[in-house]
């Protein structure tokens, strides 16, 4: 699934906070008509047919957007937005006719129904107009949104880099003479992080982003030896399901930094996926020092988490943090289809 700002920018419109404002816009529009002056009859009945119309109209051209979604989404973002303009003008046209058939009794006998379909027509054609203002505009912000939080991951990445870098050159310094094929690894394991790090902002499979997780924990095994105990319980065949690249690997060094490495006799860190029909979970946990002794470090790879799982998936996606039994846990939730 895309981040924000889709390539198809029609997605945004099956949202439930949009169908709503749709809706409520559509009431307003009743409410001003019913209050405008010049008008004949009950108010109240004017106000029931107005919002009947207008309902019919913005749920038929929503109805007939999503049922030509991929026809639309081939054309440029000009042409989509006139492709929509027009169906909206070709569904007022129907409504406004089938209107006047059905109230031609009721209506003044002076107009026409050449005229009452004009100024329906016309008063389409504002509102969408405004309506394809507003919502370039509300792409353009969303397209913003999502350069700041790239720009938040790669100020998050020039952070983490160097901590895990000089920890992991001083670990094969270490090892380079008592014991060099260990040595060898932990610099093959450190390129492998480097190469996805400086890739840039991305999605990639769940697996190979637990691939990278664990080859930076094994490179922390080393380091603390027999004062860090590692658990993992990951099913054999995982989900074909993306994640930010580099979003697991900063909860578990999160969990290194602020747990295990504040801990004299050390601690143990757990990685688990659970997979149901709709959704993923990876959680993260570890021991942890006192709650006197504070832990409020997770909090920067906890936001970059939670900001990049949310955009990716649009909302459906969640990071959630607590402290359970003494320990330290995140789990990330990823939806299914």
């Amino acid at each position: 699934m895309p981040p924000s700002s889709p390539s198809n920018p029609l997605e945004s419109l099956w949202r439930p906070t949009a169908l709503i404002t749709i809706l409520l816009a559509g009431e307003a529009l009743a409410l001003i008509l019913t209050l405008a002056p010049g008008g004949q009859g009950d108010r109240l009945v004017r106000f029931g047919l107005a919002s009947l119309g207008i309902q019919w109209i913005a749920l038929g051209t929503l109805g007939a957007i999503y049922l030509s979604r991929r026809q639309l989404a081939r054309l440029s973002a000009p042409a989509m937005a006139w492709a929509c303009l027009g169906l909206l003008l070709a569904l007022t046209a129907i409504v406004a006719v089938g209107a006047w058939q059905v109230l031609e009794l009721a209506m003044d006998p002076a107009s026409s129904g050449v005229q009452f379909v004009l100024q329906l027509l016309a008063m389409a054609l504002v509102v969408g107009l405004l309506a394809l203002v507003a919502f370039q505009n509300y792409l353009h912000a969303q397209q913003l949104l999502l350069r700041a939080k790239q720009l938040e991951l790669e100020a998050l990445q020039a952070r983490i880099q160097p901590h895990f870098l000089f920890n992991t050159l001083n670990t094969g310094a270490a090892l380079v003479h008592a014991r060099p094929d260990e040595a060898e690894r932990v610099l093959l394991d450190l390129a492998d992080l480097f190469r996805c790090a400086l890739r840039g902002p991305q999605h990639i499979p769940l697996a190979d982003e637990l691939a990278l997780t664990q080859r930076y924990l094994d490179i922390e095994s080393l380091r603390f030896g027999e004062r860090l105990r590692l658990e993992w319980d990951v099913p054999d065949t995982l989900p074909d399901v993306q994640v930010p690249s580099l979003s697991i690997q900063p909860l578990a060094e999160n969990a290194i930094r602020h747990g295990i490495e504040r801990l004299p006799q050390g601690g143990r860190v757990d990685v688990s996926v659970q997979v149901s029909a709709s959704e993923v979970v990876v959680s993260v946990g570890n021991d942890m020092p006192s709650l006197a002794g504070g832990n409020g470090g997770h909090a920067v790879g906890l936001s970059s988490a939670r900001e990049r799982v949310d955009a990716l998936t649009e909302g459906r996606g969640r990071v959630e943090a607590r402290v359970e039994d003494g320990r330290h846990l995140v789990r990330m939730v990823l939806p299914l289809g």
